[in-house]
C-alpha cells in the first residue's frame, strides 16, 4: 500500500502555489506509505532556471560543484541545493553535458533525475518531515507529483524511493506489485538499459521511457505497459508537457482524478483533493481499468 498524489495546473496564477498545494495533497495520504517520500516538481527556477539543466542526485560528494565547473569548460555558474539525502545541481549547458559531466566527476553517486524542467528529491522517513526537508512549500511551477511509500518489493532506502526519472523530464510513480517484472527486466537489459535498484517500479518507469525513446506519446507508452505488465497496479506518468494514469485490468489499487479549468489532480484517495480550489465545482471520478487518461500542457 502506497500512496499517490499528482497535480497539473492549467492556470499559470496557480504556480505560485503549486509546492504548497502538492504538500497539502501529500500529508493526507501519508498513512498509505510512512517509511519515505519523493517529489518531483517541474517549472520551479530556483532549483532549475530557465535556460539551465537540472540533475538530482544521492550520495554527491563534497565538492562537486568546483569539480563541475572545471569539467564544464569553466562553466561558473553551477548552482547547488542541498535537500536530506538529495543535492540538486544546475547549470546553463544541456542536459546530456551536465549528467555526462557529473558522471565523470562523481562515480559513485546515483542521478535520480535530469531534465531542463525537472528537480526530483527522494528520501527516508515521515513524509511530512521529509516536506519540509525538501522545501516543498515554496516550491513554484505548473506541476509536480509526490509518493509516500510502504516497501514491499525492495529495501526501505533513498534509491528504493519513488518517483523514479529515468529518462529526461519523465517521472513514474507506483502503487502495487509488478508479477513479471524479473521478465521485463531481462528484456530490457538486453536491450542496453541499466538499473539502479531492485524495485518493480524502475522496471516500468524504463520502459515507459524506453517507449517514449522510441517516439511513442505517453498515451502509447502506457497501453503497451499494460499489455506487456502483469500484476496490480495504479500509474501516474509525467514527462516535460504531459501527465497521464493508468490503472490495471480489475482496478485493484484505489485512485480517484479531478479536473477543473484550472487543474488536473489525481491522488489514492480524495480527502488528498479536498483542499484544492475549486474542488466544489470539479468533475470527479474514477479512472476506468486499463483506459489511459492523458492531458498535455
Amino acid at each position: 500500500m502506497c500512496g499517490i498524489v499528482g497535480l497539473h495546473l492549467r492556470d499559470p496564477a496557480l504556480y505560485p502555489r503549486l509546492g504548497g498545494l502538492l504538500e497539502t495533497m501529500l500529508c493526507q495520504v501519508v498513512e498509505r506509505g510512512p517509511d519515505s517520500a519523493g517529489v518531483a516538481v517541474y517549472g520551479d527556477q530556483r532549483r532549475c532556471p530557465e535556460g539551465y539543466a537540472a540533475v538530482s542526485l544521492l550520495g554527491a560528494p563534497l565538492g562537486l560543484p568546483e569539480a563541475l565547473r572545471k569539467l564544464l569548460a569553466g562553466q561558473p555558474d553551477v548552482m547547488s541545493t542541498e535537500a536530506g539525502d538529495t543535492t540538486v545541481l544546475a547549470a546553463p549547458v544541456s542536459v546530456d553535458e551536465l549528467v555526462a559531466a557529473v558522471r565523470v566527476a562523481a562515480p559513485a553517486a546515483l542521478v535520480v533525475g535530469s531534465g531542463t524542467d525537472l528537480t526530483v528529491y527522494k528520501g527516508i522517513g515521515h513524509p511530512r518531515a521529509l516536506a519540509k526537508t525538501y522545501d516543498l512549500a515554496h516550491a513554484q511551477g505548473w506541476q509536480g507529483l509526490a509518493h509516500t511509500r510502504m516497501a514491499t518489493e525492495s529495501a526501505v532506502t533513498p534509491q528504493g524511493c519513488h518517483p523514479f526519472s529515468v529518462g529526461p523530464d519523465q517521472c513514474l510513480v507506483h502503487n502495487g506489485s509488478f508479477a513479471n517484472h524479473a521478465t521485463i527486466r531481462r528484456e530490457l537489459i538486453a536491450d542496453g538499459a541499466s538499473f539502479d535498484s531492485e524495485n518493480d517500479s524502475e522496471v516500468g518507469a524504463r520502459f515507459v521511457a524506453s517507449r517514449l525513446a522510441q517516439g511513442d506519446d505517453l498515451d502509447e507508452a502506457l497501453r503497451l505497459l499494460c499489455e506487456r505488465f502483469d500484476g496490480f497496479y495504479t500509474l501516474l506518468v509525467t514527462s516535460k508537457d504531459g501527465f497521464a494514469v493508468v490503472r490495471d485490468a480489475i482496478a485493484c489499487k484505489p485512485a480517484v482524478i479531478a479536473e477543473t479549468d484550472a487543474w488536473v489532480a489525481m491522488a489514492s484517495e480524495f480527502r488528498a483533493l479536498a483542499d484544492l480550489p475549486g474542488i466544489d465545482h470539479a468533475r470527479i471520478y474514477e479512472p476506468e481499468p486499463e483506459k489511459v487518461y492523458a492531458w498535455n500542457r
